[in-house]
């Protein structure tokens, strides 16, 4: 007999904590719970130090298996079988009777966020919670739909298994270029290169990592009058004296998610999530705020991390091929050796900014989503500890995201304005390649 999983067991042994409320198989419950376990899956992601990159695989995937649930149910809403190539077709997968449908897609969420996160307990405690909130009065059904959500998660995690992560961990140590202009690691941490070989990692919805390769960077030089120096000594002079919004929109799109503290001789980290898991919450707050459906709120959360997964498969193609040198680096180095940047610098290279990429990247695909002039209040920040910020737009969001990176004093401007050339396309891709209804 095939081994049940944990969460699953325990759901099954207390099916009566989900019978408080009249719901039953012919209500549909409240999206706010899709939105709740989106919000946990941040979490957890959080709690476990996961990089950009490889937080943007487990939004991916999760969220390919919970719309994947939603459309058997949706006939107006189509099956990503046929758009991404060696999607399985779950068509097949028969369904074990009546289903609540929202009930199995929150399953196949947690279920394939679960198997890709070290803290696997710490996101079935919040799932049990959540699941037995569905109201489920049938025992039969609520077995049946946590049977189905089973059944998709193996088969997005089997297809999943193929996208050549495993092989990049197996891979051997970062070798740093000895060439002039090359990054090198950065104070306070002096932290390896995260992620060298995401390039490597197979896309969503490009043909190859190389796909939108951008325009190359300024050349490297010492001479003040290059257009290299030119731009650090911009970013030195706009660090020096930042008005004070400026100040907060650097700290605002910050999403470090490991920031090293230094007191003396004591180091200790501080979490937050990263910049995919802003662009997540930033496609949840709309679909809430649009009173969309399951199926669409599904759609809303795909899309956008469709866009930050092959954003960061090509923003990291392009960090290891130019390999840039930090503004950190080239201002103590050669304008101000006391010279400290707002922000601290991340470990890997500079060109192009990842947060320009998949800022514009997920604002490309929301915009076409909920309407360019879509006004939201973003509170992301808030249980960080700072300010809901208003925006009449996707793209005002994503142009703020991305000028941020130069107040925070870790890109130059090359990187900012390349890296947004670079997510619009990749966005338009997801766009073009995607068709959510037939």
């Amino acid at each position: 007999m095939r081994f049940l999983p944990t969460l699953f067991l325990i759901l099954l042994c207390f099916p009566a904590a989900a019978q408080r409320s009249t719901g039953g198989t012919g209500g549909v419950p409240s999206t706010e719970l899709f939105h709740r376990a989106q919000k946990n899956l941040t979490r957890t992601i959080v709690h476990d130090i996961f990089s950009p990159p490889v937080a943007s695989r487990v939004y991916v995937y999760a969220n390919v298996a919970a719309y994947e649930v939603l459309v058997r149910n949706h006939k107006q809403y189509k099956s990503l079988y046929g758009q991404i190539p060696g999607v399985p077709d779950l068509a097949r997968i028969p369904t074990p009777g009546q289903i609540n449908y929202p009930l199995a897609a929150l399953y196949a969420l947690f279920q394939t966020g679960g198997k890709m996160v070290f803290s696997e307990p710490l996101l079935q405690d919040s799932a049990a919670v959540i699941l037995q909130e569905m109201h489920e009065t049938d025992p039969a059904v609520y077995q049946n739909s946590l049977r189905f959500g089973q059944a998709v998660s193996d088969s997005i995690l089997r297809w999943a298994a193929q996208d050549h992560y495993p092989e990049t961990r197996r891979r051997r140590r970062y070798t740093y270029s000895k060439a002039p202009g090359k990054w090198v690691p950065t104070p306070p941490g002096y932290f390896d290169a995260v992620e060298p070989y995401w390039n490597q990692i197979r896309p969503m919805v490009m043909d190859s990592a190389q796909q939108f390769k951008p325009a190359p960077p300024p050349a490297f030089s010492t001479n003040k009058e290059s257009e290299f120096m030119k731009q650090a000594y911009e970013v030195y002079d706009r660090t020096r004296q930042m008005p004070p919004e400026h100040t907060l929109i650097a700290s605002y799109w910050d999403c470090n998610p490991f920031y090293l503290n230094t007191q003396g001789h004591l180091n200790f980290a501080t979490k937050k999530l990263s910049p995919g898991g802003h662009w997540m919450s930033i496609a949840g707050q709309a679909a809430a705020t649009a009173n969309l459906d399951w199926p669409a709120t599904a759609g809303a959360y795909l899309l956008t991390s469709i866009a930050l997964f092959d954003g960061f498969i090509s923003c990291w193609d392009e960090k290891y091929r130019s390999q840039l040198i930090r503004p950190e680096t080239v201002i103590n180095t050669y304008i101000d050796e006391k010279w400290r940047p707002l922000l601290q610098t991340p470990p890997f290279p500079e060109y192009t900014s990842g947060h320009s990429v998949i800022s514009t990247a997920s604002a490309t695909v929301l915009a076409d989503y909920f309407g360019k002039d879509f006004t939201f209040i973003d509170n992301t920040e808030v249980e960080y500890g700072l300010p809901e910020r208003r925006f009449t737009s996707f793209r005002q969001a994503c142009d703020e995201a991305a000028i941020s990176r130069l107040y925070g004093g870790i890109h130059y401007r090359a990187a900012i304005e390349e890296g947004q050339i670079q997510g619009e396309k990749v966005g338009q891709l997801v766009l073009d390649k995607i068709r959510l209804r037939p």
